[in-house]
């Protein structure tokens, strides 16, 4: 009974909400996400192709019949308009084109190689974000102004003002080079992990704590959740049943691009562990000026990213108790 009456007040503001039909709304978001990669697109291309420079421009000189041998092989002598067709006819087909540095080598190939080694530690990266920082929030958010909050609050503000280079670096020479429990380099064994997730996961995991402490505040001050503790609930029913799916909506709308981030991998960290993921071949494609890489992993990043935002989008419709999903 006392569960029957709780659920009619939590879905009290449902029933002055929206009701939204699914198959529409996640039709409109999906053409909203190919608008915006295109968009994305458009400007990286336009903008790669106004610098002064040339993807074969080199410290060195090269003769200047090199240089426009490699422009005819690569299409680059045509005008800017057919050029611009042409990539978006291959990003239509899936074929980002080939590397301009690397011979015999596609972006599509690139891609395939690096993503799932960056998948795989960006992966162990969002559990333990997702394991560490909604728990901490929800602590924090429960102990309010005890000690346990501001700890958690201290622990969360040098994980935001850290950047992830410098966690990294200090991980190596603290961990790797000092003490010697864990690799500093590659991508072996779990050990070789330990390293780049914590680097990667620190800020999200301070940031995801602090507005799950925020979010799960302002839901425990509700109606709702005053009338369940006067009712005699369980704190952990109440916190866990009734609050908990409330306060994560602006948590999950956080997690989407966050995800997709850590998905890519953060390029410097990568870098600094010596890991061959995606960062490797991004550092590698803006120091060498290879365009068609730049442009593949911006357009794959841009896909990732709304792909993301679009099932943030939907999972929000079922969290938010405003919203009522038609059929």
């Amino acid at each position: 009974m006392y569960y029957e009456d709780m659920d009619n007040q939590a879905q009290a503001f449902a029933k002055r909400g929206v009701e939204i039909d699914l198959g529409r709304y996640i039709a409109g978001r999906f053409a909203s996400m190919v608008i915006a990669v295109f968009l994305i697109i458009t400007i990286t291309f336009f903008l790669l192709h106004a610098l002064p420079s040339g993807p074969f421009s080199s410290e060195r000189p090269v003769p200047k019949s090199v240089i426009e041998a490699l422009n005819e092989k690569y299409k680059l002598n045509d005008p800017l308009w057919k050029q611009y067709a042409d990539y978006m006819k291959g990003v239509v087909s899936l074929d980002l084109g080939p590397s301009y540095r690397k011979s015999g080598v596609r972006v599509n190939d690139m891609i395939s190689e690096g993503f799932p080694v960056s998948a795989k530690i960006g992966g162990a990266s969002i559990i333990v974000v997702m394991l560490l920082g909604i728990p901490m929030g929800v602590m924090s958010a429960v102990k309010k102004d005890m000690w346990q909050d501001r700890a958690i609050m201290f622990v969360s503000a040098i994980g935001i003002t850290v950047p992830s280079f410098i966690a990294a670096s200090a991980f190596i020479y603290v961990f790797s080079s000092r003490l010697g429990w864990f690799p500093s380099y590659g991508l072996y064994s779990w050990k070789h992990m330990v390293g780049p997730v914590a680097a990667l996961s620190g800020f999200s995991i301070a940031f995801v704590a602090r507005l799950t402490r925020s979010s799960m505040i302002d839901v425990l001050q509700q109606d709702y959740i005053r009338t369940a503790k006067a009712k005699g609930l369980s704190n952990i029913s109440v916190i866990y049943k009734h609050a908990l799916k409330n306060a994560l909506a602006p948590v999950v709308s956080y997690l989407a691009p966050m995800a997709a981030t850590i998905l890519t991998g953060s390029f410097v960290v990568e870098r600094i562990f010596a890991i061959s993921g995606m960062g490797k071949y991004f550092v590698e494609s803006v120091t060498n000026r290879d365009y068609t890489v730049i442009m593949g992993a911006t357009v794959f990043y841009a896909v990732l990213l709304v792909s993301f935002a679009l099932l943030a989008d939907i999972i929000h419709a079922f969290l938010d108790p405003r919203i009522k999903l038609g059929e």
